[in-house]
């Protein structure tokens, strides 16, 4: 199985052999994106354009295969940016027709579940799933594979982007996750007492709000404590305290949610899946929480890339799911098998 990813700003190729056999994968970042805070999509699908040929051809090499030995090329058709996805999705159709073989298009999200399980064989329904990311916050119940219930989701900001913002208004850079992280760990997370949105001890399961996410307030308060102590030129002095007591509520709220799903499911397996998955706080957190039965992906996996895409292919080929020529990019493409949680009354 031939995957390739290009859903943003990484250009990936892998080559997978049954469910965990990973014999190739080459991830290619574009760090030309920190020049202007954050992912300018013109560049990125450039960079794709400039990239997929290496990177295809590193992967094919590491795994000590060519081309004629791809059984089925797989690529991420969506969500994403438009002109990035169609890089990688118009290069794997392109290969699938001069190769004569299958072509599975794969949800991008969807495959950041099986990022996980290809590292951890227990990874595996029935679980809690929650997806972090630039684009993406979303919580699910996932009593298998294939069926996903949305038990809530952002109203704004993902969590990825809170930070990435959240990051740029301290001056810190991009990717922001990261860059909070490492300045964080010289802060004081109780410093300043930032708002945990959508999170109050008088919810019930039966309230619309008591899974969703909002982190738009949350930066809007940083923004104004930092706008306060560069007033008082104290930034400099309590930057770490900043970044520790944002990065402390986003992971309190990301954690009641996640327990308010367990407690309800009656299921203490949680997987994550996305980059902000790599996030040290959030996983130690969860970890505390759960005693034991968090599921995570490495760094390498937490990122996009396309040892997932393969895997989720592998998934759906094995069920005959195979794409025409025609498939086309979504950047809102819709999540497979996703139903959406229904509030009961109280």
């Amino acid at each position: 199985m031939l995957g390739i990813e290009t859903s943003c700003d990484e250009t990936s190729a892998a080559v997978l052999r049954a469910p965990r056999e990973l014999l190739g994968h080459v991830i290619l970042s574009q760090d030309i994106h920190a020049l202007y805070g954050g992912v300018v999509p013109e560049i990125a699908s450039r960079q794709h354009l400039t990239a997929i040929d290496d990177v295809v051809a590193g992967a094919l090499r590491e795994a000590r295969v060519d081309l004629h030995d791809i059984d089925v090329v797989a690529a991420t058709a969506g969500p994403g940016l438009i002109g990035a996805l169609l890089v990688g999705l118009t290069y794997a159709k392109s290969l699938a027709f001069a190769l004569d073989r299958p072509l599975v298009a794969v949800h991008h999200m969807e495959a950041h579940l099986f990022a996980t399980e290809l590292e951890h064989s227990d990874a595996h329904p029935p679980f809690i799933g929650l997806l972090v990311s630039g684009g993406h916050t979303m919580l699910l119940w996932v009593p298998e594979w294939g069926r996903y219930e949305l038990l809530g989701e952002t109203r704004d900001d993902a969590v990825g982007e809170a930070f990435d913002k959240v990051a740029r208004i301290l001056g810190l850079g991009f990717p922001g996750g990261p860059a909070i992280q490492r300045v964080a760990a010289d802060g004081d997370a109780k410093a300043f007492r930032f708002p945990r949105p959508m999170l109050s001890s008088n919810q019930s399961p039966c309230d619309d709000d008591y899974y969703s996410f909002s982190f738009s307030g949350l930066k809007t308060a940083v923004l104004t404590r930092v706008r306060d102590l560069e007033a008082r030129g104290e930034l400099d002095a309590r930057r770490a305290d900043v970044a520790a007591s944002f990065q402390a509520a986003a992971v309190a709220v990301l954690v009641a949610k996640v327990m308010r799903a367990v407690n309800e499911k009656g299921c203490r397996r949680v997987v994550l899946g996305g980059g902000v998955a790599a996030s040290h706080a959030l996983r130690s957190a969860l970890e505390a929480a759960l005693d034991g039965q968090l599921f995570a992906p490495s760094i390498r996996l937490a990122t996009d890339n396309a040892a997932m895409i393969a895997r989720a292919a592998l998934y759906h080929l094995e069920r005959g799911r195979v794409a025409g020529l025609d498939v086309t990019a979504q950047s809102d493409l819709r999540f497979p098998g996703m139903t959406r949680r229904e509030t009961v009354a109280a």
